[in-house]
């Protein structure tokens, strides 16, 4: 696999994701994310697509903010910042309604038209403390 195939196969991801396309179809079968914070692991297209969706619409009403992309043969690693409002239930905290805005980065595997695995850095301490704060605020 090229740096300009996997270049394209992570574009047109990236496009689906954040137009609302049908990002899941560029999943293998028994594509694997693992959120590196907690060693959470997801398997398989449908789990892993639900799973995005529902932190980027339900959950939290989201939308990733691309800060830089980097290709090479058959990986890529992105950096973004996570902002959105909290609608749900999260780490155990009900909803706040705050727009809470965090960093992370995301590597993948890609073979060929499909991602093969994602990896997610991204501090779900962080995260929940964001939350919290804004729900001991409301309370006072």
């Amino acid at each position: 696999m090229s740096v300009e195939e996997t270049r394209t196969t992570l574009d047109r991801y990236l496009d689906a994701l954040l137009t609302g396309g049908d990002f899941g179809s560029f999943f293998s079968d028994d594509v694997l994310w693992t959120t590196m914070e907690t060693g959470e692991e997801i398997r398989g297209r449908v789990p892993v697509r639900d799973f995005i969706r529902a932190l980027h619409t339900q959950v939290f009403h989201a939308t990733p903010e691309v800060r830089g992309v980097v290709v090479a043969d058959g990986v890529a690693g992105l950096e973004a910042v996570f902002t959105g409002e909290h609608a749900e239930e999260f780490a155990g905290i009900p909803p706040t309604g705050t727009t809470v805005r965090l960093p992370y980065a995301m590597f993948y595997e890609i073979d060929g038209e499909r991602i093969t695995a994602l990896r997610a850095y991204v501090s779900i301490a962080a995260l929940s403390q964001q939350l919290q704060a804004a729900g001991a605020a409301a309370t006072v």
